[in-house]
C-alpha cells in the first residue's frame, strides 16, 4: 500500500520567500541568482526548473529525495537568515511557487519557481546600496554580486539595481532595502560623539596636508 499526500489544486500560485547571492555571467549577457544551501553550486534564472543536484534523473521535487528549489511562507523567517556572518551579503527574494510542490511546516519543496522580487541590503559601508557589484567570489562562469553604494562601487564589475533587473528579465523587481542615505548622520550620535567624529576628520585633513607639503618641497622630478 502506497502513502499518498493530500494534494492542493490553488487557484493561484502560493508566494514564497527565499535568500540568495545575485550572479552575473562572466560575459556580462546574463543575470539570475545562486542559492546559499544545497543548491548554490547551480545558478538560476528569473524563471527556472529545479534539478536534482545529485544527478539522479527523477524529477524534482522527489519525495524521497531533498531536490528541487526551496522556499518559507513568511518573509520574516527568510530575512533572519541574512543576520548570520555567512548570508550577510544575500539578497531576499519574494518569489511564486510554480509546479508540482511538496508543503512543510515552515515552507515548500517545489519544481518550478518564478522569482519576482528582490531586495537589496545595504553596502558593507552602512549606506543605501546603488549597484551590484563584483562580490570577489563566484562560480564557474558567474561572477557572484553584492550590495555596493556609489562610493565603494570604485573599479569593480557592477550593475546598477534596475540593470541587473532588465538584464534578469521576466518583469523582476529590485529594489533597494534599508540602509544610511550617504549625507546623513546616523541616529542616536551625541555630542561627545560628534567632536569625536570631526577630530579624527581634522587628523586625516592634518595627515593629507603633510603629505602635500613633501611633495612640494620634493620639487619635479626628472
Amino acid at each position: 500500500m502506497r502513502l499518498r499526500l493530500p494534494e492542493e489544486r490553488p487557484t493561484e500560485p502560493p508566494t514564497g520567500y527565499k535568500i540568495a547571492h545575485p550572479v552575473l555571467s562572466q560575459d556580462g549577457t546574463r543575470a539570475g541568482f545562486t542559492g546559499v544551501s544545497l543548491g548554490g553550486a547551480v545558478p538560476y534564472g528569473v524563471q527556472d526548473e529545479a534539478r536534482c543536484v545529485y544527478g539522479l534523473r527523477h524529477r524534482a521535487p522527489h519525495r524521497r529525495c531533498d531536490c528541487g528549489f526551496h522556499c518559507v511562507h513568511d518573509s520574516a523567517t527568510a530575512e533572519a537568515m541574512l543576520c548570520t556572518a555567512e548570508h550577510r551579503a544575500a539578497v531576499l527574494l519574494e518569489v511564486s511557487v510554480l509546479g508540482a510542490y511538496i508543503r512543510f511546516e515552515q515552507g515548500f519543496r517545489y519544481a518550478r519557481q518564478r522569482v519576482r522580487s528582490a531586495t537589496v541590503g545595504p553596502c558593507a559601508c552602512g549606506a543605501v546600496a546603488a549597484a551590484l557589484a563584483d562580490a570577489g567570489w563566484g562560480r564557474p562562469g558567474w561572477r557572484a554580486l553584492a550590495a555596493a553604494c556609489a562610493g565603494c562601487v570604485r573599479g569593480r564589475t557592477s550593475l546598477s539595481l534596475a540593470g541587473f533587473a532588465r538584464l534578469a528579465g521576466d518583469g523582476l523587481r529590485v529594489r533597494a532595502g534599508s540602509g544610511v542615505v550617504v549625507g546623513d548622520l546616523p541616529a542616536g550620535l551625541g555630542v561627545s560623539e560628534l567632536v569625536a567624529e570631526a577630530a579624527l576628520l581634522q587628523a586625516r585633513l592634518d595627515w593629507f596636508q603633510t603629505q602635500l607639503a613633501r611633495l612640494d618641497e620634493a620639487g619635479p622630478q626628472g
